[in-house]
């Protein structure tokens, strides 16, 4: 046998080492990250049985990607699965190629180092040995269940197996990715190294082949047929609590498969195969692909320019500004946060203090480090050396317009200024500015460490270059930057409020807030309508409506207003439309109305009409924007692929007719917007 055996290959190279190691190294052609394609796929499954008639001394798996390991399976690949006649075959492939690997004879090392995700880590659990790199770049996981399906080339039996049920159901039903000291506590992984030594471990474990360790007693005692059901029975009231059955069934599907086949292995893999066809090749997953894919776009927002502020300043210590200002100092930057009460920035470094011990846990050096790039700066000094400055004081355009002519002066020539107004168009801000260029819109939204999205809004003066900086900025910040024009609520408030007031209009008529929140969270939204203008505050749900009322003959109902007057402004003054005790809403759970489908309909009609008008009105670039935007900006149920693309969906001459009906009973608020007739 020649020892270029995969000289061949266009993805793969094999090369042995003086011991007889077969190092085999994954260089995905034509692509910047290793993924496990149909191709690679097959390529490794004509290497492994090579290898069985070869016998070396044992086998390396590594990558060759500075970008990482493997980031997974293709998934694009999956949008091409219709049936479950063409997605059998395509998992049971992937079944068998894992299985040769776990058969070889000789010891085999899957060597980490960078992400190693989904299949990546499939991989990695069919060798006998996993080192990885302690490193910040390295994480393991098996996000699957994000995309509508579980594992599917034998990671649910193999976690399970080497880490017990408890940690490996964890990891899976979170699809979170872990860092690779926390992958060797829960024995995930074998062995956690410096980089420096990565090579070394690797080829101890090929040439020793050590006992594995076992599973913790515990995780044993949880994995037996008398536990498995109570356990289980447990699990998915944790799932239900976030995602009902009806709405995503992978993580019901995964503790089914667990507690029915977990002391069969084998058969587990089989069943699991089965289950993810299944799967995959439903409305969810594919919807659920649809976003992930939607969220790479955002990604790539700002990409045409490299824009890394050294300093950047807010002024605004309120909790929108000072968490904004929190946040950036996570990112890694220097921040200086303007406010003119003293007594406001102390709030605000406290706040900020909690969000770094949230984030960081118990790395107290990190917590320091982040606290020491954030610095109180009461008389603004720091404008002068920003090279972004974020405004994010109260919704008032004159005096907005009062702060911009007071400190563009101090400004550096070529520094931005971004304001975070929710609603206010930038045409009405920019006229005090000598250099109304420099403005843009960059409109975070509440809470700011939970939500992904940031709006980016370009004014009809906005230079070009402002908009592409700041596009990056958001991306190099954790954020998804989303272009929008300017016009009355952007594009999230403006779909967002109709959806509210129609919410706050029905309690008005005696609809109990606890039957109009049930409508939405069944349709699958994450909160109903109700108790979300309650978290955001009346006062500020008030302001916001009363702009587009104006702007968009948009009536404000007048409970909203009694409700403000009254100083009922929600969650923070204690009370709303619901009482709160300990920060939670008091609900009546027996509450009942009639007609719960018309409540679902007149809320969620309303807020597809709005998408329509803002996708006539070219609000953002196209209709997979706004679907991008409502889901992120919203939290609009993801498994629905987002509000242009449900209308298709769910059928687009079947939901005007709803309009119009809806119209008919309910007056002109209902009437279709134009954009109906060419979706």
């Amino acid at each position: 046998m020649s020892p270029d055996l995969a000289s061949n290959y266009t993805h793969w190279k094999l090369e042995y080492d003086d011991h007889n190691v077969a190092w085999l190294h994954l260089d995905m052609a034509d692509s910047k990250v290793n993924l496990l394609s149909g191709e690679v796929l097959e390529q490794l499954r004509s290497i492994l049985e090579d290898l069985e008639s070869y016998s070396p001394q044992g086998v390396i798996i590594q990558s060759d990607k500075k970008a990482g390991f493997i980031f997974g399976a293709d998934i694009k690949e999956f949008l091409e699965l219709d049936d479950i006649a063409q997605s059998q075959p395509f998992l049971d492939r992937g079944h068998e190629i894992m299985d040769k690997l776990a058969a070889l004879r000789c010891p085999t090392v899957s060597m980490v180092k960078g992400m190693c995700l989904g299949g990546g880590l499939e991989l990695s659990l069919a060798c006998d040995y996993i080192v990885a790199a302690d490193d910040a770049s390295t994480r393991l996981g098996l996000p699957e269940i994000k995309l509508g399906i579980h594992p599917g080339y034998g990671g649910t039996a193999r976690s399970i197996e080497r880490c017990g049920p408890l940690p490996a159901m964890d990891l899976m039903l979170t699809g979170r990715a872990i860092p690779a000291r926390t992958a060797k506590k829960i024995n995930l992984i074998d062995d956690c190294v410096p980089e420096r030594q990565l090579k070394q471990a690797a080829i101890t474990y090929a040439l020793e082949a050590p006992k594995r360790k076992r599973s913790p007693l515990m995780q044993r005692v949880a994995n037996s047929r008398l536990l498995r059901p109570l356990v289980a029975s447990q699990m998915r009231k944790q799932v239900g609590r976030k995602a009902r059955e009806q709405h995503y069934p992978a993580p019901y599907h995964l503790i089914d498969l667990w507690q029915n086949y977990a002391s069969q292995p084998k058969r587990m893999l089989r069943e699991e195969a089965r289950s993810v066809a299944e799967l995959a090749t439903s409305k969810t997953a594919h919807n659920l692909v649809r976003v992930f894919f939607l969220q790479e776009q955002l990604k790539s927002q700002g990409k045409q320019v490299d824009f890394e502020p050294e300093h950047v300043h807010v002024i605004g210590g309120g909790i929108m500004g000072g968490d904004i200002a929190a946040w950036c100092a996570i990112q890694g930057y220097n921040v200086t946060v303007q406010d003119q009460e003293p007594k406001r920035l102390a709030q605000t470094f406290k706040r900020a203090q909690a969000s770094f011990k949230k984030k960081y846990k118990r790395d107290r050096r990190a917590i320091i480090a982040a606290g020491d790039r954030l610095m109180p700066d009461h008389k603004g000094y720091g404008i002068s050396r920003a090279d972004i400055i974020i405004e994010a004081i109260f919704e008032d355009a004159d005096v907005k317009r009062e702060l911009y002519q007071s400190i563009e002066p101090r400004m550096k020539a070529d520094a931005i200024l971004a304001t975070n107004t929710s609603s206010i168009r930038l045409e009405d801000l920019s006229s005090a500015l000598a250099q109304p260029g420099r403005l843009v819109g960059l409109h975070f939204f509440n809470p700011v460490a939970k939500m992904p999205l940031v709006e980016i809004i370009r004014g009809e003066q906005t230079d070009e270059a402002v908009m592409q900086k700041t596009l990056a900025f958001g991306r190099n910040i954790g954020k998804l930057p989303l272009a929008v024009k300017s016009s009355p609520g952007f594009l999230v408030n403006r779909i967002l409020m109709p959806y509210l007031l129609e919410a706050v209009t029905m309690v008005g008529e005696g609809v109990p807030p606890e039957v109009i929140d049930k409508a939405a969270t069944d349709f699958g939204m994450p909160m109903g309508p109700i108790e979300l203008a309650d978290t955001v505050g009346l006062d500020i749900c008030k302001s916001v409506a009363e702009i587009l009322s104006a702007a968009l003959d948009m009536p404000l109902p007048d409970n909203l207003s009694a409700m403000t007057n009254a100083n009922k402004l929600g969650k923070k003054s204690g009370e709303g439309f619901y009482r709160y005790r300990n920060g939670k809403a008091v609900k009546n759970r027996s509450a009942q109305h009639g007609d719960i489908k018309k409540v679902q309909d007149r809320l969620i009609m309303r807020l597809l009409n709005e998408a329509t008008a803002c996708l006539r009105e070219q609000i953002v670039e196209s209709d997979d924007l706004i679907d991008a935007g409502v889901i992120f900006g919203t939290g609009f149920a993801p498994f629905r692929g987002g509000p242009i693309h449900y209308i298709r969906d769910a059928g687009t001459e079947r939901l005007a007719q709803r309009m119009d009906e809806l119209q008919r009973e309910y007056g002109e608020r209902f009437q279709s917007d134009a954009a109906w007739a060419g979706l």
